[in-house]
């Protein structure tokens, strides 16, 4: 079995991501050996689309199940149609959620915890601003 964990560094011991499409690294982990593999995630930057993309991606390596803070609704939607299992309001070290996975101190979740584009910040760093701060028009 092989569950993927969002994460902000690449090691055991980084914290918990809480954005799962727009997560730094995708900790891929088998639960019972501890072994994993890091990779990045490749929709982290993506101008939309980020949680569908991480969530193909995440379907693609043949998951079990998904241990994230947040999920937004597309991502979630596209972890379920891929019969990947998610956990939310995971927090604190990869290495502790993977234990408290184990103890069956988690719950899956039957929806998304955000609502759509929640991981593309306040809409004044693409232009929003209108050039009020440093070119006054």
């Amino acid at each position: 079995m092989k569950i993927c964990i969002s994460a902000q560094g690449p090691t055991l011991d980084a914290p918990i991501d809480p954005r799962f499409g727009r997560c730094a690294n995708f900790i891929f982990i088998d639960p019972e050996t501890m072994q994993f593999n890091t990779i990045p995630n490749p929709g982290a930057m993506a101008g939309g689309g980020a949680g569908i993309q991480a969530a193909q991606f995440v379907v693609d390596q043949g998951v079990s199940a998904v241990l994230t803070g947040n999920v937004g609704p597309n991502a979630y939607n596209a972890l379920n149609a891929g019969g990947v299992a998610v956990f939310i309001g995971v927090y604190g070290t990869v290495r502790n959620a993977v234990e408290q996975y184990k103890a069956g101190q988690l719950s899956p979740t039957s929806s998304s915890t955000t609502p759509a584009h929640t991981g593309m910040g306040g809409g004044r760093g693409r232009g929003g601003g209108m050039g009020r701060g440093r070119y006054p028009g």
